[in-house]
């Protein structure tokens, strides 16, 4: 038993060590003390006493029960809106550290009007203005491809009707081209952290500019940038919150109408931070735990 009993201690300062990298036996009681997470501890505490009570008060649990369906809504807009903004990003980044002058300047543009305009009224503009003068350019190009002789697929696009294109897709695109400025930034950063004698050992070695960017400086700087990606990421999911004033029907817009119907604010909103604490934490423990690693290889 004592055996045990030791056994299970050793593994537990073992255990402290390896997360704070500090061993307990050599701390004396106050850096003990200061040494305990605090604040973790405070936020695990709120998610286990919401968690309780949406359990045990039906208020809550009826709460819980309307805004949850909404929560696939919010995933499936951030995850989507995130992947076209990686990609957007790239491009941009890689027009900005470009030689030639006129990618150079609109991606230079993109970055400025979007890191200058206010998110919200970015997604107000893309998803009722923007997004309108585009169906209208495509049914300009299909009238004009009809005139070609084009009928198959200028028909389809003259007969595109603005009211085809949802909320949610509008959603997505405004999204993905806000965070695809300040992605941008983020692979520029990481493209020009990169020493130089790398891009200049792969031209040595035969390879185009694209090819040595492709398999050797990408690779690296996307490694250096991971960290940056995921915390971007997390501001996505906690921004998505702002799709609501397009109607929809993300957690954000689902707890409004809920609190709108049934009066019961406090229930409605303390259920809807609890869950948006709780992502966003869970994944900052998932980007942390990424970024420890790459560290050690």
């Amino acid at each position: 038993m004592v055996t045990e009993v030791t056994m299970l201690n050793r593994l537990s300062l073992k255990w402290f060590e390896a997360i704070f990298g500090v061993s307990w036996p050599r701390l004396r009681v106050g850096a003990r003390l200061k040494a305990i997470p605090w604040w973790l501890i405070a936020i695990a505490f709120i998610a286990v006493y919401t968690a309780l009570t949406i359990y045990n008060r039906p208020t809550y649990r009826q709460a819980f029960d309307f805004i949850k369906v909404g929560l696939s809504i919010t995933l499936t807009t951030t995850l989507f809106a995130f992947a076209i903004a990686v990609v957007l990003g790239l491009i941009t980044g890689l027009g900005r550290l470009s030689n030639n002058v006129l990618l150079k300047n609109a991606a230079t543009l993109y970055i400025e009007i979007v890191r200058g305009i206010p998110m919200l009224v970015l997604i107000f503009y893309i998803a009722l203005v923007g997004m309108p003068g585009v169906v209208s350019g495509l049914n300009q190009l299909g009238h004009w491809l009809i005139g070609l002789g084009i009928t198959s697929l200028g028909s389809s696009l003259s007969g595109l009707e603005n009211n085809a294109v949802s909320m949610g897709v509008r959603a997505i695109v405004a999204l993905s081209i806000t965070y695809g400025a300040f992605l941008a930034e983020v692979f520029r950063a990481g493209i020009q952290s990169i020493p130089k004698g790398q891009m200049e050992a792969a031209r040595s070695l035969g390879m185009t500019y694209g090819q040595a960017m492709r398999f050797v400086i990408l690779p690296q700087a996307i490694r250096n940038i991971l960290p940056a990606l995921g915390n971007d990421f997390i501001s996505m999911l906690k921004d998505s919150s702002l799709v609501s004033v397009l109607a929809v029907r993300d957690i954000t817009q689902v707890t409004r109408l809920y609190a709108a119907r049934s009066f019961q604010y406090q229930e409605a909103y303390t259920t809807l931070a609890v869950m948006y604490l709780t992502m966003t934490m869970v994944l900052s423990f998932i980007v942390k735990g990424i970024e420890k690693r790459l560290h050690r290889v």
